[in-house]
């Protein structure tokens, strides 16, 4: 059979400014499944045409008119390219397939689109799907996350096609996309991670992998997919430091500050991590992954600013993730500790993100029961700078306000004189200088939006949730956002459907082998 298998990973570029950002650094978010999917079917026999969409050309383009099967993968915010596509292939009588984050989140409204929605994968279940096994309209799931994660060198193919530059040379940030792990011990109620179970992978797979790269990949920087790096850490870390110094390659983990505790800071310095991003989340919820115990506060703030400064003194590069609006947010409380923060730890560089009541989690279930979430605004919206809930504690301009207040602490000239000041990697600097700027892009698209809020009642009217007609800002906007493939989605296709999905109807699951 010939298989198609397409990663979306960006919407397409609007502003000649998203060109390059694009072209550099999106097009290195390539996924692993899809990936995966290609080895598995090649294993079999199949004729595999793997490609990825980061914003630039027409998606649909990507892969032959002529295939039996197209898999795709794509984030809740690409969706509706995913949608038009689909209707593209069947057309054309292509049998289609979606997996992915979103298709976990919202199997319901993909089955709108899609002959098979897929939540867990594993080999034998796309061995199913290509044999014809389930009928189209339903929506199917492994028993669990696949263990079976094709080696660096069985995956070269996808890699050289999604990160090198025409497939053949690697551009400078060209990374490997790897796994040492599935799943996360933590029940953080927003994530769609927040019900898996971690397992490690087996070391000899990491170790395998790390060699391979050693001989053919000499210095190329690695990006650890794992919800939560190095739970099981010594195991994990044996593994990276069984590898001679000279062969150890750079790499990019995301963990919890929990686990990075004792001397396990060196240790990442010692095994060449380049940058670490933990979850803080918030100053007064989430502190078990903290490390903090019951604290709270201030004095929450300061520890982890210190737990950070020591992370500092060993990797290059911090990130620090945070989440406003949360229920437990209130006042200014959450802007002023955050913002002591950034002053304690201007190394750290800050996320700062809006609420997202993704599918099939706590987070969602509790909104949609207090009847929270804008059931009208389209997935498209469901990213920053754009709010798709009520938030408890703050109404829409205030909370705007708030954000707006935060984002300009960080991209402050002063701020950035202060993270300059902490780092002597010149590479590192050019990132510092690169956020500040698109931060700078952020606080002006909050700003439109807080004057819309401000100026037009109906505009205020649907994110207060009094009413549930679109704006015409956010039409116009989506309609921007898919350009060529706006005609193929008509504002019926583009109102999501948020209902779960009936198990008693659609919900198969294959039982692992």
């Amino acid at each position: 059979m010939r298989i198609g298998i397409l990663d979306l990973l960006g919407p397409p570029a609007r502003r000649p400014v998203d060109i390059g950002y694009q072209l550099l650094i999106t097009k290195q978010y390539a996924s692993i499944t899809p990936q995966s999917i290609s080895v598995w079917c090649r294993r079999q026999g199949h004729e595999t045409f793997y490609a990825t969409y980061y914003g630039l050309g027409q998606p649909h383009r990507l892969l032959p008119a002529d295939l039996d099967v197209v898999f795709i993968s794509c984030y809740t915010q690409v969706s509706h390219l995913a949608y038009a596509l689909a209707k593209i292939y069947r057309r054309a009588g292509i049998r289609t397939v979606i997996g992915g984050p979103h298709a976990k989140a919202f199997p319901v409204d993909c089955l709108r689109f899609f002959d098979l929605v897929v939540g867990e994968c594993d080999p034998e279940l796309v061995t199913d799907i290509l044999s014809g096994q389930f009928d189209p309209g339903s929506i199917i799931s492994s028993d669990q996350p696949f263990d079976d994660v094709p080696t660096v060198e069985e995956r070269m193919p996808e890699i050289r096609a999604s990160a090198f530059f025409w497939g053949r040379k690697p551009l400078i940030l060209s990374a490997v996309p790897m796994l040492a792990s599935m799943g996360c011990p933590y029940r953080c109620d927003f994530c769609i991670d927040w019900s898996s179970t971690y397992r490690p992978l087996p070391a000899d797979r990491l170790a395998a992998d790390l060699r391979y790269l050693a001989r053919h990949l000499p210095g190329r920087l690695i990006v650890f997919h794992d919800p939560n790096f190095a739970v099981k850490f010594d195991q994990v870390f044996e593994t990276l430091e069984a590898q001679p110094p000279d062969h150890r390659p750079p790499y990019i983990i995301e963990s919890s500050l929990t686990v990075l505790r004792g001397d396990r800071p060196r240790r990442l310095k010692e095994t060449n991590c380049a940058m670490v991003a933990p979850g803080v989340e918030s100053w007064t919820d989430y502190s078990n992954k903290a490390g903090v115990g019951r604290e709270a506060g201030v004095a929450k703030v300061d520890h982890v600013a210190a737990h950070f400064a020591q992370l500092a003194e060993n990797v290059p590069y911090l990130q620090a993730n945070f989440i406003f609006g949360l229920d437990t947010d209130r006042g200014d409380e959450p802007i002023e500790l955050t913002k002591r923060f950034m002053d304690r730890a201007p190394f750290a560089f800050p996320t700062i993100n809006i609420p997202v009541p993704f599918g099939g989690t706590p987070l969602h279930d509790k909104l949609t029961a207090d009847d929270r979430i804008l059931g009208a605004m389209p997935f498209s919206f469901y990213y920053a700078p754009y709010l798709v809930t009520t938030i408890k504690n703050y109404d829409p301009i205030t909370y705007y306000e708030k954000l707006t207040e935060l984002y300009a602490h960080a991209a402050s000239p002063e701020m950035l004189r202060k993270r300059l000041r902490t780092t002597s990697h010149r590479a590192i600097g050019y990132v510092h200088r690169a956020r500040t700027a698109s931060f700078r892009t952020d606080i002006g698209s909050f700003r439109r939006i807080l004057g819309m809020l401000r100026s037009d009642r109906k505009f205020l009217a649907f994110h207060e949730g009094r009413s549930n007609s679109l704006p015409e800002y956010y039409r116009r906007t989506g309609e921007r956002m898919l350009g060529r493939y706006a005609e193929l989605l008509s504002p019926a296709d583009r109102t999501p459907d948020l209902s779960p999905a009936d198990t008693r109807r659609h919900h198969l699951t294959i039982e692992q082998r």
